[in-house]
């Protein structure tokens, strides 16, 4: 090859990178200035941390007090309740669809006095169709909004997949104050959140059938990833000046679409990976080539092991509070195994949302899953302290809620202390690799079991592969007896399983004040110091100990044994039980 072809060569290559990263990777994906774009995470209310219900097959208020009268009647616990489309006459008017919400003052203010939260679907569109709305067709709507220049130019109507319409200008102030002025109906009745649906990656020009991903705002030209920038972090911002302890629900990575994020990490209080089906795995199709056959992955419909990817994917990036929709949003019909082992998966993550297409009454489902599900929703929000700890940190600049392991396949540690290997397939047996130190397994926590070992086992439905590290210090919040860490007596206490090793501290932002308590302890032979420093609170300590305790004390105080303290010789568990009306709040235990 002479030196004039090789030029040619590289000046065509060169050209066709410049091309590439002009038409996709920059105005789609921003790279290389992600960095740029992500922030901390914000600081998560912890109410957002409890689990969450919607459905999309009825999107009724009739059907939405049933859902919540049964759930209640079962002991399932909810604490938001999201409404999926279409709850607006036509997509994002805000104005409530009274044939599917009746009397919607009144209906969302018994919300609030039941003590829910509630979010609202929405995305960035002002349809000139909207498919299934009460509305459909809103072309007047559409056209003075673009005459007024509140909509993002364009000759004609974006498509998307709920009908087609024009882009919100958030870079007009006016269409700001049209807009805003619109969101303040809703934001009237009181709302909690925005679930912001991804029509922000649809943000582009048609040049013939090819898109191009630029187009132009009151400001000038402007990219599908500055645009999507702009949706979820103006959206964040005004949803917190109406409400303090405002969320919003985006994605985060959704398979391959957008490595670098859907949504900026500093406004993300929660995130969701997008729609997958009710399946275990990604679905394949496959293909007769001569006497050959090819597996194909069919690339759009994902299943649970899909989900799993994208959740670690997300905290790989450095998202915070990620989960997924507990056995997947669409499909024929809901697994009872998939639906248990999906639920038992989003207890270990930061966002618990049980949710989409499909029966979610559980009391119209199998028994089984009724009573599995109910033990790993409680106990996802027992959950709820520890998880807490991980968004005051991980605002910081510090410690996430969930890190990826190197070594086994979708491990990850759930805060410092849990590590969780979900079982992604439809089968009882899991692999689990265990990192250096000593673990115990957390459903029977008995045994010490020592580190750098490969652990082939089966796992009961009512289990799941969740081993605890020796030494942890993990604030719960018990109310109910379903995961055998306390009971209803535990209710209005806050407590704290310790499994003592050496030493070793956790600080406890208090979840219902702006309280912070370092909860640490010091063991060597034969005596055990915990000491309990900054705001009190009222409290069970539930130690792991082989030995009977000889002593405990208080301050120095003796605290009686049966009044203040009593052990528990099947379990190996010392529980000490106090209000917050201590001292220094310093313990001392002999064996």
């Amino acid at each position: 090859m002479n030196k004039k072809a090789i030029k040619i060569g590289i000046w065509v290559l060169a050209t066709l990178g410049v091309v590439s990263y002009s038409y996709w990777i920059f105005p789609v994906w921003g790279m290389p200035f992600n960095s740029q774009r992500h922030g901390n995470p914000p600081l998560t209310p912890p109410w957002a941390l409890e689990c969450w219900l919607w459905e999309d097959d009825v999107n009724t208020s009739d059907y939405v007090d049933e859902l919540l009268t049964g759930y209640k009647e079962n002991d399932i616990p909810v604490r938001t309740i999201i409404l999926d489309s279409p709850w607006s006459l036509r997509y994002n008017d805000f104005e409530i669809d009274t044939s599917l919400y009746k009397k919607p003052d009144q209906w969302f203010k018994k919300l609030q006095d039941n003590d829910y939260r509630v979010v609202l679907w929405m995305t960035s569109m002002v349809n000139s169709y909207s498919k299934d709305a009460n509305i459909k067709d809103s072309k007047d709507w559409y056209q003075r909004a673009m005459d007024n220049g509140f909509l993002v130019k364009s000759r004609n109507p974006n498509k998307w997949w709920k009908g087609e319409g024009g882009f919100i200008d958030y870079t007009s102030d006016n269409a700001m104050n049209w807009w805003r002025g619109l969101q303040q109906n809703v934001f009237d009745l009181g709302i909690d959140g925005w679930k912001l649906d991804g029509t922000a990656t649809l943000f582009w020009n048609q040049l013939g059938p090819i898109p191009i991903f630029y187009k132009r705002t009151s400001k000038g030209i402007m990219t599908t990833r500055t645009y999507m920038d702009h949706y979820y972090r103006d959206e964040y911002a005004h949803g917190l000046t109406q409400n303090p302890e405002f969320v919003t629900l985006s994605r985060s990575i959704d398979r391959g679409f957008h490595p670098e994020g859907f949504s900026p990490i500093d406004a993300s209080p929660v995130n969701w990976v997008g729609d997958q089906e009710h399946k275990w795995v990604t679905d394949e199709m496959i293909l007769q080539e001569g006497d050959e056959k090819v597996d194909i992955a069919l690339k759009g419909i994902q299943g649970f092991e899909s989900a799993i990817e994208s959740v670690l994917k997300s905290a790989d990036l450095g998202y915070n509070i990620v989960g997924s929709d507990v056995a997947g949003f669409s499909g024929k019909t809901i697994p009872p195994r998939l639906y248990i082992r999906w639920t038992q998966f989003s207890t270990f993550c930061g966002l618990f949302m049980n949710g989409g297409h499909g029966e979610r009454r559980l009391w119209k489902r199998t028994e089984e899953e009724l009573e599995v599900i109910r033990k790993f929703s409680w106990l996802h929000t027992e959950l709820v302290p520890y998880m807490y700890h991980y968004v005051v940190t991980a605002h910081k600049g510090g410690r996430r809620l969930q890190a990826p392991l190197k070594k086994g396949k979708y491990h990850y540690m759930f805060g410092d202390d849990f590590l969780v290997a979900p079982i992604y397939m439809d089968s009882k047996k899991r692999t689990i690799t265990l990192p250096k130190g000593k673990w115990r397994y957390f459903f029977d926590d008995n045994e010490p079991i020592d580190g750098e070992v490969d652990i082939d086992r089966e796992f009961p439905m009512d289990e799941f592969p969740v081993y605890i590290k020796e030494g942890a210090i993990v604030p719960m919040d018990i109310k109910r007896s379903y995961t055998g860490l306390g009971n209803g007596d535990s209710e209005g206490f806050t407590t704290i399983l310790v499994y003592p090793q050496s030493e070793n501290s956790f600080d406890y932002f208090h979840t219902d004040t702006e309280g912070k308590t370092t909860i640490s302890y010091e063991a060597k032979a034969g005596t055990l110091k915990l000491s309990l420093e900054g705001t009190k609170f009222p409290h069970i300590l539930r130690i792991h100990s082989n030995s009977k305790p000889q002593s405990v004390t208080l301050d120095g105080k003796q605290l009686e044994k049966e009044v203040f303290w009593n052990y528990d010789d099947q379990d190996h568990k010392l529980l000490i039980k106090n209000g917050s009306g201590y001292g220094k709040g310093v313990y001392e235990i002999k064996f």
